[in-house]
């Protein structure tokens, strides 16, 4: 049975997957030394990995005997187009309530 497809949202909402993708932000590591910094089973932290690199977050590069896990931009995507719509969205407002307020001291004035 295959595993339901997680968006974006769903991938990030788990916290060990945020950390894993906050410690490849500041390195590539490989994936037993991504379980290092975990309180679960290296195959949960496994698991983790698996759904991070089937959504495009990270990818994975065989070196020899270890695998070295990277971030990918692609992953990122989705969740800054949607950030970058509300983003958009709450700036329009904010200019609406300058002009809104800007005519009102003109009106006072």
């Amino acid at each position: 049975m295959a595993e339901p497809r997680l968006d974006a949202f769903q991938v990030i909402a788990d916290a060990s997957r945020r950390q894993i993708l906050m410690l490849l932000s500041k390195n590539n590591l490989t994936v037993n030394n991504l379980a290092g910094n975990f309180d679960m089973s290296r195959p949960a932290v496994s698991k983790h990995i698996k759904i991070l690199q089937t959504t495009g977050f990270i990818s994975i590069t065989d070196k020899g005997r270890e695998r070295y896990c990277s971030l990918k931009k692609e992953g990122f995507d989705a969740l800054n187009e949607w950030l970058s719509y509300f983003d958009q969205f709450w700036g329009s407002k904010l200019k609406n309530l300058e002009n809104l307020m800007n005519d009102k001291l003109k009106i006072k004035n």
